[in-house]
């Protein structure tokens, strides 16, 4: 006859390895968001590891025409990177990113946390607030912790949303500065004229075109 505490160990014994894989797939594909760790483990079964089967599903899907994929601190089923115009129906809004919105998003996303005094002095020129807030409507940027300075100021940084946005891991994957430059952004201008926001409604780039995507 079994004992009581082999009885227990049975009742709470993890499920197979391959049988946790499986468990992570359905959440992740099923999940119109990515996932965190610690939601797979609060949904999956007493004992199983969600990072461990989400490390063995990401080398499975590896070369395959999608992929197990971190965004932030979370997980995500998407598209390999090389097939995404197959699936793809970009419809441009329009209303597109002022250039002072995309320096401003830039130097958050290589700066953060940031503070807009921080970006002020960055960019040689005034921030309105309408900038900063219309990064925020489009859940590219949030505020971060308060700064341990005088004053107390908050900080910006980019959000998973804009990770995913732009198939980043993290921030440490943005493209190089000379990249940035070769394609317009943070370019070398002399300060204007009179004080206050430059290009607001002046030049405008299509590098962050506000889009939205029809997947078939």
């Amino acid at each position: 006859m079994p004992r009581d505490n082999d009885m227990e160990e049975t009742l709470f014994e993890a499920p197979p390895e391959g049988e946790q894989e499986r468990m992570a797939e359905a959440i992740l594909f099923a999940s119109a968001e990515p996932v965190t760790v610690a939601e797979l483990n609060a949904r999956m079964p007493h004992g199983a590891d969600a990072k461990s089967a989400l490390e063995r599903l990401r080398k499975r899907y590896q070369g395959r025409g999608v992929e197990v994929v971190r965004v932030g601190e979370a997980w995500a089923i998407r598209t390999a990177p090389d097939l995404g115009f197959l699936m793809r129906k970009e419809i441009v809004e329009t209303r597109r990113l002022s250039r002072a919105a995309i320096e401003t998003l830039a130097i958050i996303a290589y700066h953060q946390p940031v503070t807009r005094a921080e970006i002020e002095e960055i960019r040689g020129v005034s921030v309105s607030r309408g900038t900063i807030d219309q990064l925020i409507e489009l859940d590219w940027v949030r505020l971060g912790r308060r700064k341990m300075t005088p004053g107390r100021p908050v900080t910006f940084v980019v959000t998973e949303e804009f990770l995913d946005h732009f198939g980043l891991e993290s921030a440490r994957d943005l493209p190089g500065l000379k990249e940035l430059r070769a394609a317009g952004l943070l370019e070398n201008r002399p300060p204007p004229e009179a004080p206050g926001e430059e290009d607001d409604e002046g030049d405008q780039s299509d590098m962050f075109e506000e889009t939205t995507d029809e997947r078939e």
